[in-house]
């Protein structure tokens, strides 16, 4: 077949194909339009989920008769007029593409009048164009601002009109475009309207009791009370906005919005960096809920990777990945028990009783009775806390013990329940963790080696984090074709059952066991260690033994989650109890 020069109309319907996917693309299109020509409200109406039709009206700049006739030229910008300028777009558009994108495969209607009046008059003007075929552009009485109507989207090309979904889903896509530019833009005003019947009523928010009005009415009322706020703006990078809690951990990916100079994004740098912050207080196959928004220099991000701009490439990836890592990481350090708002730091803690501080770890045996003797709160430090306006307790005082597995704890608010081995895990691994970083770990030479039977695979993989081993106070070499030796180990893990536990590393980091929650071999020797180590359940504990790992727990990071992402503690508020047994108070 020769090599022909295609039509101008077929290569715009196949530029077509890559910016207009389905109509939430035309709407996405539209708006981000009305955002660059400085909207401070935009209006859509769609009619059979976008089939029908996708009406866009702002009240921005709007456009002159000639700019008119070349918007819908393609390539044709007012965004960008040289390679400086795309190598720092501070704009939504600039391509040029999405009216004649538009118009190739609908019949688009675009009225607009100039603030100025243009020509020194006040009339507005109208242009249509017909699957790529253009009318002349007329006269039209049109409020200042600009009009797009886009009426029976693909007509003339179904193949595509096949593709689109059933009227439910593809409105439900187009409300999801709608919702994330409005939290892009929280100072534009938006309303929506399906087949006549309005969805969204947003107002500008300008002040930021607004901006949360807004979030609680797209991302939900709940997610602000089950997230934490972050503002880290050291730096050429700004990150801010909200990260849910672990405990508000989702099935679904389905409450995650990245947001770049205002640009809403799927990023797989930044997906991730967000996910490695995550990595040990979230339960394993859970999502985390975020709103997040990042702000840098345009020059050092590339967003024209693609027609539809929801993707980037940043100029620095790594320095971006780790800031976003590092900042996740450390707001999420706070996560440890707190006193509710409701209580005044005024009201004195409680005092516990005289039995309660008595510290006895006679009742425990092995790793965890070893680790509370050591416990760097001693009596005095427990009876120093326990005086009236000297500090505040968040768990209360232990009372009891239930099933040698919770410890229950009275607040002044209620009821405290703790998890004692997912508590006690967490604390040994933050501490396990900052001798690893201090390169400090206690360890214990064996009278003699410790056999142990592994895969060849498994011993070649626990072989090649020999110096991970290392630091966390384990020595370890080959003993045979299927056995490894094992001369030191950590002396928080004296009293344990090492073989089964290396065992299990070697299974961990082959993935024959399914992959470990934590990420690089450090965290996962160290987790493992941890929960090795922790509390076993059906272990009695005294009051003062108990009364150490709450207030262990209060001063140690991320210690309202284990180190799979489980809660270790909750508290049942004295109306909670109340409404329970049908009291009045």
């Amino acid at each position: 077949m020769p090599i022909r020069v295609l039509s101008p109309n077929l290569i715009d319907q196949i530029a077509a194909g890559e910016v207009i996917e389905r109509p939430a693309s035309v709407v996405k299109e539209l708006i981000e339009n009305a955002f660059d020509a400085g909207a401070r409200r935009i209006d859509i109406d769609i009619e059979r989920a976008g089939l029908a039709l996708i009406r866009v009206r702002d009240d921005g700049c709007g456009m002159d008769a000639p700019d008119m006739a070349l918007a819908i030229e393609r390539h044709a910008t007012s965004k960008i007029a040289t390679l400086d300028d795309l190598e720092g777009i501070a704009s939504f558009g600039f391509r040029g593409e999405a009216l004649p994108s538009i118009g190739s495969v609908a019949r688009l209607r675009l009225l607009s009048r100039c603030r100025d009046g243009g020509q020194g008059n006040d009339q507005g003007n109208e242009i249509r164009v017909e699957g790529g075929v253009r009318a002349p552009l007329a006269p039209a009485a049109h409020p200042l601002g600009t009009s797009v109507e886009v009426r029976d989207l693909f007509y003339n090309v179904p193949a595509r009109r096949r593709f689109v979904r059933s009227e439910s889903t593809e409105f439900g896509h187009i409300l999801r475009q709608v919702e994330r530019l409005a939290l892009s833009e929280p100072g534009i005003a938006l309303r929506l309207r399906h087949n006549g019947r309005e969805i969204l009523e947003l107002p500008a928010a300008d002040e930021r009791s607004a901006f949360e009005q807004r979030i609680d009415r797209i991302v939900g009322a709940e997610f602000r009370s089950q997230a934490l706020a972050i503002d880290d703006s050291g730096g050429a990078l700004k990150l801010s906005g909200w990260l849910g809690l672990p405990t508000a951990a989702r099935a679904q990916a389905d409450r995650q919005f990245w947001f770049v100079n205002a640009r809403a994004v799927r990023d797989r740098v930044l997906g991730n960096a967000v996910r490695l912050g995550y990595r040990d207080v979230l339960y394993h196959g859970r999502h985390p809920a975020y709103l997040l928004y990042l702000t840098l220099d345009p020059r050092q991000v590339d967003v024209n990777a693609h027609p539809t701009k929801l993707e980037l490439r940043f100029r620095d990836s790594r320095a971006v990945h780790e800031r976003v890592f590092r900042s996740v990481e450390r707001a999420l350090a706070g996560t440890r028990p707190a006193l509710p708002a409701a209580v005044s730091p005024q009201q004195p803690p409680l005092r516990p009783a005289s039995a309660a501080l008595d510290f006895d770890a006679g009742g425990l045996h092995g790793a965890g009775a070893d680790y509370l003797a050591r416990s760097s709160f001693s009596v005095a430090q427990a009876l120093a806390a326990a005086e009236p306006h000297a500090l505040q307790q968040p768990l209360g005082i232990a009372i009891a013990q239930l099933h040698g597995l919770y410890i229950l704890a009275q607040s002044p608010e209620g009821l405290i329940l703790v998890d004692t081995h997912a508590a006690h895990e967490r604390v040994l691994y933050e501490q396990l963790k900052a001798q690893y970083h201090a390169a400090a770990p206690a360890s214990q030479l064996l009278l003699e080696p410790l056999s142990v039977a592994a895969g060849e695979h498994e011993i070649e993989a626990l072989l090649a984090e020999s110096a991970e081993f290392d630091r966390v106070g384990f020595q370890i070499e080959r003993h045979g074709p299927e056995r490894l030796a094992v001369r030191r180990v950590p002396a928080l893990l004296a009293r344990s059952d090492i073989a089964a536990l290396i065992a299990q590393l070697g299974r961990e980091l082959t993935g024959e066991a399914g992959s470990h929650h934590l990420d690089g071999a450090a965290n996962r020797i160290l987790g493992s260690m941890a929960c090795r180590a922790a509390i076993r359940g059906q272990r009695a504990l005294s009051l003062g033994e108990m009364d150490a790992l709450l207030r262990q727990m209060e001063h140690t990071e991320r210690a309202s989650q284990c180190n799979h992402g489980r809660p270790t503690w909750m508290r049942l508020s004295l109306q909670e109890i109340d409404q329970l047994f049908l009291r009045g108070r």
